[in-house]
């Protein structure tokens, strides 16, 4: 939690701070920063449930908010994973159209648009769970408050409901993914040898570069996710009492990938990308003035972030 939050705020204040690392890729990755980090402040919630199911003490209103917020910050990750992806498409495979239609702007409604999408998608949620009160026989208190799934929810049918719309938010994209880099590495593959001009090499190199940031970031998503959404349908698929039980310690170890995948990004980052290490260190230092570390970063990055190369770029390629 500490770690993940400290990164992904580093993570934010760098794009925000430096006038060259305000591209449209890494607004996609600041607005998941941010996700992160809301994902991160619920764990002590769930750090309590694990040590104590009961009493509840945070009240109803978080027993139903702050599940509702971590779903939707699960919706809203994947989501993003998968706009960031369909731009990079479109600027490798069509830079002309590219430049047309993606923006700066545009990409801030998309992002806004996201978030909207995602906390639409998570609202049931927030009538699923309850802050019941039950009796107890071990404590001086005649009554103790535990925050859990409504009967509602599972008689009905909507805890199956929306167990499967989080499965779908998660292999759909996946497969949408797969499909999307498969023409991006065709495409790359096919202009190895073609690309002519004095900033061929270059603009190749950042191409692959920012394929290479995204496709480790995917793969980090896949391998920290699949163990949550596995368990989940286990969970919800299963009445056998073993099979219960066997869910239950599956998903606490879930859970832990769940956590970290909130908090690996900014490591990830930091192991590929120099330009990310650079702006980094510059912000850590604090000992030098604001224009001197804009233009050392510029210096350094040769005017352009490596996760992104800017669309005049691509038309040079052409």
């Amino acid at each position: 939690m500490v770690a993940g939050l400290i990164g992904n705020t580093i993570t934010i204040l760098i794009i925000k701070r430096y006038k060259e690392m305000n591209t449209t890729t890494n607004f996609y990755l600041s607005s998941m920063a941010m996700s992160d980090i809301i994902i991160l402040l619920c764990l002590p919630f769930d750090l309590y449930r694990l040590w104590k199911s009961s009493p509840w003490i945070f009240g109803g209103f978080l027993c139903k908010f702050v599940y509702l917020l971590s779903e939707g910050c699960t919706y809203s990750t994947i989501l993003h994973i998968t706009a960031l992806s369909i731009e990079r498409y479109l600027a490798i495979c069509f830079p002309l159209k590219a430049k047309v239609f993606i923006t700066k702007r545009r990409v801030k409604m998309v992002i806004i648009l996201l978030w909207v999408i995602a906390l639409f998608s998570a609202a049931p949620f927030y009538n699923m769970f309850e802050n019941v009160q039950i009796y107890s026989y071990n404590t001086s208190s005649k009554s103790l408050w535990e925050c859990k799934f409504t009967e509602y929810a599972k008689k009905s049918g909507l805890l199956k409901i929306m167990m499967w719309v989080t499965t779908v938010y998660f292999f759909f994209p996946m497969l949408c993914l797969t499909v999307l880099y498969g023409f991006i590495g065709k495409k790359l593959w096919k202009s190895k040898n073609t690309l002519q001009g004095p900033n061929a090499v270059n603009r190749e190199k950042c191409h692959r570069q920012t394929v290479k940031i995204l496709v480790v970031v995917i793969l980090a998503f896949i391998i920290c996710w699949l163990p949550f959404h596995i368990g989940r349908i286990i969970y919800v698929n299963t009445k056998d009492l073993k099979m219960v039980k066997f869910s239950q310690y599956f998903n606490i170890v879930a859970m832990q990938l769940f956590y970290l995948s909130a908090s690996i990004n900014p490591i990830l980052y930091n192991f590929i990308s120099k330009k990310y290490r650079t702006a980094a260190y510059k912000l850590l230092r604090l000992s030098t003035s604001d224009e001197r570390s804009y233009n050392v970063i510029k210096d350094e990055t040769g005017g352009h972030t490596e996760t992104t190369c800017t669309h005049n770029e691509y038309i040079t390629h052409i």
